[in-house]
Order: C-alpha cells, then sequence, then structure tokens
C-alpha cells in the first residue's frame, strides 16, 4: 500500500469549495451522532447511557482525525484511524439501529481517505454491515432494508470518483495552462533573440556594404593621391576631392542604414540610374566601369533594390580590392519573373573553393560574399561565383519577383 494520500484528504485547503464541503460532512457526522444520543435518552431504553457512550466515543475518535497530519497525509495511518471509528461505529450499530445513518457519511471519508482499490471494498463492507445492523434489529430483512444503504453507497462512490475525475482533470488543464504559459514566454524570448539577431546582422552587412567599402575607396584614392604628389598636384587634387566626396556619401549613408532608411541613391531616382552613379563614382587607377540594363525597367519593392544595391556596391568594391582589373561590366537584367545582376571583371580570379570562412584570414575581412549570398538568401534568390585564377571573375545574383509584388510596387 502506498503510504501517501493519493486524493485530497476531508481537510484539504485547496480551495474553499473543498473547505465547505469538509465542514458539513463533519457537522453531519455531528448531528447523526447527537440524534441518536438524544432519541436513544428520550426513549428511555434501557441501553441509552450505552448509547450515549458509544455515540461519544465515536465522536472522539471521529473529530481526532482530522487533528492529525498522518492521518491527512498518509494512507496507512488514515487507514488505522478508519478501523478504530469503524470498530465504534459497529458498538454503536449493536446498541440502536440509528447508527446505521453513520454510514453514508462515512462512505465519503473511506473513499476520500483510501486509494480505489480499498476504498471500494471497505464501502461494500460498511454497506453490508449496515445492512446486517439494521436487519438484526429489525429482526427481519425486507428490500427496503437492503435499497436504502446501496442506493447511498452507490451515490458516495459516484459522488466522490466523479469530483475527483473533475480534479484531475483540472489540475491536468493547470498543467496544461502553465506549459502554454511557459511556452509563450519562450517563444517571446526566442522572437526577441532573434529579432536582436536580425537587427545585429542587418547593421553588420550595412556596415560592410557602406562603411566599410568607403573607408576601403577612400583609402585608396587618398594612396594613389600620395604617389601623384608632388609631380602632379592636379591629378592628387582630384584624388583628394573624390575621397571628400565618398567620406560625405558614407556619412549619409551611416545616418540612414541607423534609421532603417533607404540608401540616398534610390530615393533620388530608379535602380538602375543608382546603380549607374555608382559605377561612376567608384574610382580605381587603370580600372574601367560600364553599367548596362537589359530588358523592360520596372520598379521593384524596396527590399530587392536595396539588396541589388548593396550587392553590387560590395561586388565593385571587392573588384576595386582584390581583383587588379582593367575593366568590369555590370549588368541588370528585367526577366518578367526575375530580376538579375551580373557583375564579371578581368582580374586575377582565385578559386571559389578556397575562401576562407567570414573573419578567420587574420586581417577581420572575408565577410563580402558571405553578406552578399545572406541578401540573396533573404529574398528567396540564389547568388553564384564562377572564377579561376588569371581568367577574371563572374558574379551572378538572380532575385524572384512575383508580379503581386511588383503591382505593390507600382502603387
Amino acid at each position: 500500500m502506498d503510504d501517501r494520500s493519493p486524493t485530497p484528504t476531508l481537510t484539504s485547503t485547496l480551495t474553499p469549495v473543498l473547505r465547505i464541503l469538509s465542514a458539513c460532512l463533519h457537522l453531519l457526522v455531528a448531528v447523526l451522532l447527537a440524534l441518536a444520543a438524544v432519541r436513544a435518552v428520550a426513549e428511555g431504553t434501557g441501553d441509552a447511557a450505552a448509547v450515549v457512550a458509544a455515540a461519544v466515543a465515536v465522536a472522539v475518535i471521529y473529530g481526532a482525525g482530522p487533528l492529525l497530519r498522518p492521518v491527512r497525509t498518509r494512507v496507512r495511518a488514515a487507514a488505522l484511524w478508519l478501523a478504530a471509528v469503524m470498530l465504534a461505529w459497529l458498538v454503536l450499530l449493536a446498541l440502536t439501529p440509528d447508527g446505521i445513518w453513520l454510514a453514508f457519511p462515512l462512505f465519503f471519508v473511506q473513499l476520500h481517505l483510501l486509494p480505489p482499490r480499498w476504498s471500494v471494498p471497505a464501502v461494500i463492507a460498511t454497506t453490508g454491515l449496515a445492512i446486517t445492523g439494521f436487519g438484526w434489529h429489525a429482526h427481519t430483512f425486507s428490500i427496503g432494508t437492503v435499497i436504502g444503504p446501496v442506493l447511498g453507497a452507490a451515490v458516495a462512490v459516484a459522488v466522490v470518483f466523479g469530483y475527483q475525475a473533475l480534479y484531475r482533470e483540472s489540475e491536468q488543464r493547470q498543467r496544461l495552462i502553465e506549459e502554454l504559459t511557459a511556452a509563450r514566454s519562450e517563444l517571446a524570448a526566442a522572437e526577441h533573440a532573434r529579432g536582436v539577431l536580425a537587427e545585429r546582422e542587418r547593421l553588420s552587412r550595412e556596415i560592410h556594404d557602406t562603411l566599410a567599402q568607403g573607408l576601403s575607396s577612400i583609402q585608396l584614392l587618398l594612396r594613389a593621391a600620395e604617389r601623384a604628389l608632388p609631380e602632379r598636384p592636379s591629378a592628387a587634387l582630384d584624388h583628394v576631392q573624390h575621397a571628400r566626396q565618398a567620406a560625405a556619401d558614407n556619412l549619409d549613408e551611416a545616418r540612414r542604414f541607423v534609421q532603417a532608411l533607404s540608401p540616398p541613391a534610390l530615393e533620388e531616382g530608379s535602380l538602375p540610374a543608382a546603380l549607374e552613379r555608382l559605377c561612376a563614382t567608384t574610382r580605381s587607377p587603370g580600372l574601367s566601369i560600364r553599367c548596362h540594363t537589359s530588358g523592360t525597367p520596372t520598379e521593384l519593392p524596396t527590399p530587392h533594390e536595396v539588396a541589388l544595391l548593396r550587392i553590387a556596391q560590395s561586388a565593385l568594391a571587392n573588384t576595386v580590392q582584390h581583383a587588379q582589373a582593367t575593366r568590369v561590366e555590370l549588368t541588370l537584367s528585367y526577366m518578367g519573373t526575375e530580376v538579375a545582376l551580373d557583375v564579371v571583371d578581368d582580374g586575377r580570379g582565385f578559386h571559389p573553393g578556397d575562401l576562407p570562412a567570414p573573419g578567420t584570414n587574420g586581417s577581420g575581412s572575408g565577410f563580402g560574399i558571405a553578406a552578399m549570398r545572406a541578401r540573396a538568401r533573404a529574398l528567396h534568390g540564389t547568388l553564384s561565383i564562377e572564377s579561376a585564377p588569371d581568367q577574371g571573375t563572374a558574379l551572378a545574383v538572380t532575385l524572384p519577383v512575383s508580379a503581386h509584388a511588383s503591382e505593390e510596387a507600382d502603387t
């Protein structure tokens, strides 16, 4: 037998309803005991004193149960207490037929304190003793003598088991609510963390494609100006002016991407015009950059235009810094449900498979291609690179554009 109480006891303080039911049950036992004692005294039978003593004994033993913590928490202690109550009750039942009425509250006590495998046999035994005791006092047995206690036992079993089922269902529902609340909290925390990471990734891409590339361009222009001095001061001044313009442009870009605004080049015109200006303002000694547009230009959703412009900026910056190229061809192609950007140079090329992971080459660089791939992937597009040593590099990005998205952009 499990020594722990599997169900709420009569003195449980889980809910106000349980406290009320427990008080009512105790009150019912007290009233029935008082009724048995009063009737015995009123009838003036010879066993009146014995009935009163037996009623008092039952009351004392029963009243001690709710005050004893082991009775409320351990099945073994509850069983011993119930056995003492039952013995005292049997004495009362042997002295007066009025003791049969105590069987009904005893059903509830047994069903609450004992596990089902013990409480149901206890109720059956109590029912049998009640029928036997009443029949012994009446010196006869009838259908009413049997039906009364049996119906009382059936009602008690149905009520208690029904309540226990509802209680278990309520507990399960409460656990589900707590799990749901915890899951919602975890989901909210995960969404917050995802938002923080997305914003961090956005800022890192913007910094790489604007500030980092701009600073690299400024550095190259200043080095060119340094090499032109003192023999060619006009050429040096031209490089310095372009470097100053690049610094101003990057300052404007920085202010805008912190505020999550569109790049200035896109606010001032279309994507083809922005790419034309990008090619015109990207300078490197000995490098020729040409921009082409194929197909019928249509207004794209803003995220597509921003992504293509940033990819073009990053690709041209990589060409200027690493390719040692003399010619770059940038082509923007409108193809109905797709838009493509191709950047092809005649530089020294490389093995695409030999690219180090971002930030692992010792200089903290290497994020350009990863950032471009991330931009394309975010819009369900693809980015491919074809290159080989001394054979130049071709970068192609393709973004799907649905007709619905184009219509929204037009509005």
